[in-house]
């Protein structure tokens, strides 16, 4: 969502927004690397962000220090859409030749590109590597497929509640603590104010939606020794969309309205003033800053199903990898570590607001921007990701949970039915991964 965060939120993806995979393509019999070279240039692809100058200046710093450390070595990147990166990053996968050395990724994509054989096992340097010893969990997860490591973390991106503090005020009432007060909430405030969203939702967010499902102690998908079955129409897994789905209606966000919203969308109408809560990332704070709610908003964690715990949050964010055709192998190890490593991570923060992977590093930020601080509890928290399998790409392209999100909300199928074929299109995609 930034990106996967970003990309993560249906943002700039985000979003994950979300960061959508595409389905795979094939994989070459031989794209692996012939040699180690120690001198030359190392190409890079790093995502285009929609302010990019703060990003370069920040990677631009990471490169001068590898080359001064590294004679003979050379570094060019280049800035890549985050729209065409999936078409991009397969053909480097199948055409070695013209591949970079390194490349940025979404961490909802990391099992589909190591399913295409393109990026190289870092589980051995991982391992040695002083820094990541301080990774948050989570992001190590991110680059974990099949026990093994496949990259380095870069940034990592939650969500939580942001409510206007002048409303709540006006009303005589405080943040919710459990997910049955945020729901009741909602609706006391719509009712109150019918000009305004209690809570904006979207029948397309994902990724507001599975904090519902984990809260009620339901998962996406179980993970059997790698083979995944789909688990999203457990009864668990139905309190949660059932929640969820309850905030569309006229007593809350009217689903003709609210059915298509996605991510973005949501976080607009609370900075436009139209919605008196909504679920944000760290990455959304800036464009609500820049909205009519300026001065007049707080953000809490996401509340869980018990009073005072913390809903469990898409843990979004991007990676960096070396590509297993590399013919620099060390040599591209070793700019992943000063791109992703702490210092860099400490001025991206600085520069685009990206929440750093390592929790020391995390814990400092937040001292020095107080917004920060409901993420960084919510991760402390425990986040959760989607399932690592190249699967999860053709599901969330394909629109899998926003289809049954909205056959709900608009009365064409209960949540069994609804959930049951959601399941079934779910596990077909988990059986084509492979």
């Amino acid at each position: 969502m930034k990106l996967s965060a970003r990309i993560a939120a249906p943002a700039a993806a985000l979003a994950l927004a979300g960061l959508t995979a595409t389905a795979c393509a094939p994989q070459t019999s031989d794209t692996g690397a012939k040699g180690d070279e120690k001198t030359g240039t190392l190409r890079v692809w790093l995502f285009q962000e929609v302010g990019n100058k703060p990003k370069e200046r920040v990677v631009d710093a990471a490169v001068a220090d590898f080359e001064k450390a590294h004679k003979g070595a050379k570094v060019e990147v280049e800035y890549i859409p985050v729209e065409t990166r999936a078409q991009r990053i397969k053909a480097a996968f199948n055409d070695p030749k013209s591949a970079p050395d390194l490349i940025e990724y979404g961490n909802t994509d990391t099992a589909g590109y190591v399913k295409d054989g393109g990026l190289a096992d870092f589980g051995a340097e991982f391992a040695a590597w002083d820094e990541a010893k301080d990774t948050d969990p989570t992001a190590k997860q991110s680059v974990t497929v099949g026990g093994k490591i496949y990259g380095a973390p870069f940034f990592v991106g939650v969500r939580a509640l942001y409510y206007r503090t002048d409303i709540f005020k006006d009303l005589g009432i405080e943040a919710p603590k459990s997910q049955a007060e945020l729901i009741s909430t909602a609706k006391k405030i719509h009712k109150k104010k019918p000009d305004l969203y209690g809570l904006a939702v979207g029948g397309a967010y994902t990724y507001g939606a599975m904090p519902f499902i984990w809260a009620n102690g339901g998962e996406l998908a179980d993970d059997d020794g790698g083979t995944y079955k789909a688990a999203i129409n457990s009864d668990k897994a139905r309190k949660g969309i059932e929640a969820y789905t309850s905030l569309f209606g006229d007593d809350n966000c009217p689903a003709a309205k609210c059915a298509s919203m996605g991510g973005n969308a949501t976080v607009t109408a609370f900075a436009s003033g139209k919605a008196a809560m909504a679920i944000g990332g760290d990455f959304s704070h800036a464009a609500v800053e820049a909205g009519s709610v300026k001065g007049a908003y707080a953000v809490v964690p996401l509340p869980g199903v018990t009073e005072g715990s913390v809903a469990p949050a898409f843990a979004g964010g991007n990676n960096i990898g070396v590509l297993k055709s590399s013919s620099h192998r060390s040599l591209a190890v070793d700019l992943m570590k000063s791109l992703t490593g702490k210092e860099t991570q400490a001025k991206m923060f600085d520069a685009m607001g990206f929440l750093p992977t390592y929790t020391d590093v995390r814990a400092t930020v937040a001292k020095k921007q107080p917004f920060v601080e409901p993420f960084v509890k919510t991760l402390g928290a425990g986040a959760k990701f989607v399932p690592a399998s190249p699967g999860w790409g053709q599901i969330d392209s394909s629109l899998v949970l926003p289809t049954m999100f909205q056959e709900i909300v608009s009365g064409r199928k209960d949540v069994a039915k609804a959930s049951d074929d959601a399941a079934k299109k779910m596990d077909a995609a988990f059986t084509d991964a492979g």
